[in-house]
């Protein structure tokens, strides 16, 4: 009987850490709030593995893979395998832009794991029109040149499960973050990412707080590349810039069902929580803003899988002036051969209206 005492006691005593680094960090937000941009390093919120795009990214509870190390690393623990390694690659807005991601992880025990992961957004052969004219004033296309605006970002995870209370596991990340524009400017940044997952009598509680020190991304640009360009202009010539990314919450839920035999069911819910101001999201205030997220997986003998998901509500103003809610549906497929997974999604990640659909797959194996 002594047993539920000393459960509640733990559980509290989680909440209550939580709640405290939040405390801690709320001040330094509303400082931070005017004076950081509020999308500041937003490729590392395109999320990791085609599964998750199919169930509209909805994972910080239920993922118990390599992806784990992006979307929540106490998630590791749970991985199948001794190692796993993973591969996606997404050509976004008709092909303009490409998405890579690949992880890594090892579990060094059996309560623990780490995991290494490199993403990289980028646009590539971008023509730079400045030496288009030549000496006597004639356009000459041979002089166009092209460069790439990349960003990348190595992270390294580790996780452990927690012996004082069966089912908690909890994760950190330490991210390194590199922005080039060409030979324009570029940049180098640090963060740290703290995780945690708890499951209980079926269900599946997951907490991640991203950048929960701040995200600290320092520019330098070459001033000499750009010089002709400002003064011509008249704008300000910048020689360093800090940006601050503002850390963020994402709490979720999950729970798995048996539909009846060889099929099952997973459904989830996460909430993504941002402090840098009011967002165009569903709920939504000058301190916070609410974003949920819906998905759902069906499998076959866990061998066959459908996935369907619903986010990104946004309201939007029709040319009559309405307002009118629109949100993103996402759909999903996967299959596992043995200890390969293969997964596939189709995502619009622009405006619905725009019908600019991507195409996602992604690839992951498992050594035991």
């Amino acid at each position: 009987m002594a047993a539920k005492p000393v459960m509640k006691t733990n559980l509290t005593s989680i909440s209550g850490f939580f709640l405290i680094v939040l405390a801690i960090h709320m001040p330094i937000i509303g400082m931070c709030q005017d004076n950081t941009p509020k999308y500041s390093n937003e490729f590392l919120s395109l999320g990791a593995g085609a599964r998750s795009y199919g169930m509209s990214k909805t994972q910080v509870a239920v993922v118990e893979d390599v992806t784990a190390a992006y979307w929540n690393p106490s998630g590791l623990t749970d991985m199948a395998g001794n190692y796993q390694f993973s591969l996606m690659h997404a050509a976004l807005f008709a092909g303009i832009a490409n998405y890579d991601y690949a992880g890594f992880a090892l579990k060094l025990d059996s309560i623990s794991a780490i995991g290494v992961t490199v993403i990289r957004f980028g646009i590539d052969e971008i023509p730079d029109t400045r030496f288009l004219y030549d000496a006597n004033g004639a356009i000459n296309y041979d002089n166009i040149r092209f460069f790439s605006a990349a960003d990348y970002a190595f992270i390294f995870s580790y996780a452990r499960k927690m012996g004082f209370l069966e089912g908690l596991s909890v994760g950190a990340n330490v991210k390194i973050i590199y922005r080039s524009v060409g030979s324009f400017a570029n940049a180098w940044g640090f963060g740290v990412d703290l995780g945690g997952n708890y499951k209980v009598k079926g269900w599946q509680l997951g907490l991640m707080l991203r950048d929960i020190t701040g995200t600290f991304t320092a520019w330098s640009h070459n001033t000499d590349e750009i010089r002709d360009v400002y003064l011509q202009t008249g704008n300000i010539i910048p020689e360093t810039t800090l940006e601050i990314t503002l850390p963020r919450m994402i709490a979720g839920v999950g729970r798995r069902f048996t539909i009846k035999q060889n099929w099952g069911l997973l459904t989830a819910i996460d909430i993504n929580m941002t402090f840098d101001g009011k967002r165009n999201v569903l709920l939504k205030s000058e301190t916070v803003s609410f974003d949920p997220v819906f998905g759902l997986e069906v499998d076959f003998k866990k061998i066959a899988f459908l996935r369907l998901g619903a986010g990104n509500f946004q309201e939007v103003k029709n040319f009559d002036g309405s307002l009118s809610r629109e949100f993103q549906p996402t759909f999903g497929l996967g299959v596992r051969l043995k200890q390969v997974d293969v997964d596939y999604a189709l995502i619009d990640p622009g405006n619905l209206s725009d019908a600019l659909y991507t195409h996602v797959f992604s690839i992951s194996v498992r050594i035991d």
